[in-house]
């Protein structure tokens, strides 16, 4: 395979499961998925991550050759260190395998399940970033909808479990290399993901927001329902639209961007508080769902909204779009402006805004160059484009 000169980060992508639940013969990573092997849609996400990446891939030792032909064939496969290894009759053991193998330069790692295919690649570079910025282990996962009972093992309820307090974690995974490897040295019994085992070791394990997309193929419905989004719907169904918003640096008010606070930052100027990120997402998903805009919906009269932060706007939006029979895909956002520098807070405010749509919001920097109002340094500008769904 390719090489990646001295890559900071390794994704192991654990694929040596097999497929007995789903009722195959081959091994889960190698069963079809609207027709490529899920192993193959996985790397998808994996080759598209930001950062340089080894990789490494555990299959079964009958697959190798078929894996090895198989990366060839997925985009992206050219630029990244991609081995495949037999992995062992565990999980773990196929981790443990991986580690053993791990270039010296890497010092973040990744674990992920070929069986989640469809994981966004903006989770990767998430967990990878909050791993880098924190020195502790990280997972994704989603809030429990379901109220969850506690039983006796015999099918009585012996107590109504909070579920505010749980999530469902998904992978990839992501630790600082060593701890990652000294917590599978020191495991004495088989655990059930690679959180499980480094929080066996005594080292500290954080949620972030995962994705609806990242769930797991274990079995036949949820590999036709993984299918199914590979059906091409109705035009009507999905709509997309686009929203801007532009305001002035104001010196006296503090800097409101995308949700989130910045201190020792010229703030904006506006009725509210001037978030662009926010405001020009609520126009593009009320422009997708043909509910209006801003202005209109919002106004710069109403008291109410005097000051509002950004999650206030969004969070209404929402309702709106949700009332009208839509739901949210995924939001994109182009940020222009000499500053705050958005790449130093990007991760974070791509969780916080994922968190309050319920859906993957990507942000993205940059300038025009010293040309127009942003390139004199007068303001910052934001252009969202949003994918709606109308909800079956």
């Amino acid at each position: 395979m390719s090489t990646t000169i001295d890559p900071r980060v390794a994704v192991i992508v654990v694929g040596a499961g097999s497929g007995t639940r789903l009722g195959r013969n081959e091994p889960k990573a190698f069963v079809p998925l609207a027709g490529r092997p899920n192993l193959s849609r996985a790397l998808d996400a994996v080759f598209a991550m930001a950062e340089p990446a080894q990789v490494i891939v555990t299959v079964p030792s009958s697959f190798v050759e078929i894996a090895e032909q198989l990366i060839r064939e997925v985009p992206g496969a050219e630029s990244r260190a991609t081995t495949v290894i037999v992995g062992g009759s565990t999980r773990q053991e196929s981790v443990a395998a991986a580690l053993a193998l791990l270039q010296p330069s890497v010092d973040v790692v990744l674990v992920h399940d070929a069986a989640r295919p469809l994981t966004p690649s903006a989770i990767f570079d998430s967990v990878a970033a909050h791993v880098h910025s924190t020195g502790a282990g990280v997972v994704p996962g989603l809030p429990v909808t379901d109220t969850i009972k506690r039983t006796d093992g015999n099918g009585q309820i012996v107590e109504t479990v909070d579920r505010s307090v749980l999530a469902a974690v998904q992978t990839p995974q992501g630790f600082p290399r060593a701890q990652l490897v000294a917590a599978h040295e020191a495991a004495n019994r088989e655990f059930t993901d690679d959180a499980a085992v480094v929080a066996a070791a005594g080292y500290p394990v954080a949620v972030i927001p995962g994705d609806h997309l990242s769930f797991k193929i274990t079995t036949a419905w949820e590999l036709r329902r993984a299918e199914q989004l590979f059906t091409t719907p109705a035009a009507s169904d999905i709509r997309v639209g686009t929203g801007t918003d532009v305001h002035a640096y104001d010196e006296t008010k503090p800097l409101w961007l995308a949700g989130l606070y910045w201190p020792d930052e010229v703030g904006l100027r506006g009725h509210s508080d001037g978030d662009v990120v926010s405001h020009a997402i609520c126009d593009a998903l009320l422009s997708a769902a043909n509910l209006g805009d801003l202005g209109s919906v919002f106004g710069t009269s109403d008291p109410r909204f005097a000051e509002a932060h950004g999650d206030v706007f969004l969070r209404e939006a929402l309702r709106l779009l949700q009332d009208a029979g839509f739901e949210v895909g995924n939001v994109a956002v182009q940020i222009i402006g000499i500053r705050p520098i958005v790449s130093r807070r990007r991760v974070e405010a791509e969780s916080l805004l994922s968190s309050v749509l319920g859906a993957t919001v990507s942000l993205a920097g940059t300038t025009t160059d010293a040309l127009g109002f942003t390139g004199r340094g007068e303001g910052v500008a934001a252009i969202a484009t949003a994918l709606v769904r109308a909800r079956n």
